[in-house]
């Protein structure tokens, strides 16, 4: 059985995510989401939640739903990988600025791992504009996200960001 791990933060999960894992689900028999729960990095949403958010998308979705598991991880990427039975390791591509750094990492981690192989998916066109950083920035001066996210995604969004205006006084 084919199994790839699919790492990142995912904070919040965007539609481009989920076009690249639903592409790698077409590829391989399985694509565990791994979900970075990194204390030394303050994400927007915990990680308890970004793996919520993506469990209930995953389910809710025909071509992922019995196909992805979603697990956190902290540490090496290619450690999570032999954990998880892994032979190849997702990652998307937007723009050609994500394919110098993504080639990068994909070198350090074949000379870490050489038992585990990069795979380059480009993000559909339609998606190609979106990032995370770009969404929590766009939603925290009240711009409207919701075609660039999947609802619970958008959701999660909103209530961290009411919760944090809220503790600012704002």
């Amino acid at each position: 059985m084919s199994v790839a791990v699919y790492p990142g933060s995912f904070d919040p999960i965007t539609n481009g995510h989920l076009d690249v894992m639903r592409r790698a689900a077409r590829v391989f028999d399985r694509v565990v989401v791994g979900v970075l729960a990194n204390p030394r990095k303050q994400p927007l949403l915990g990680a308890a939640e970004r793996v919520a958010v993506i469990e209930e998308v995953v389910a809710a979705d025909p071509e992922l739903a019995g196909r992805v598991d979603v697990r956190t991880f902290d540490g090496l990427t290619v450690d999570f990988c032999r954990e998880a039975g892994a032979s190849s390791l997702v990652r998307g591509l937007r723009v050609i600025s994500d394919f110098e750094s993504e080639m990068q990492l994909a070198h350090n981690n074949r000379e870490l791992a050489p038992d585990v192989d990069t795979v380059f998916f480009m993000t559909s066109l339609e998606h190609s504009y979106i990032s995370s950083s770009l969404v929590k920035e766009i939603a925290q001066f009240g711009g409207d996200v919701s075609r660039m996210l999947p609802p619970p995604a958008a959701q999660a969004l909103a209530g961290a960001l009411g919760a944090s205006r809220a503790a600012h006084g704002g």
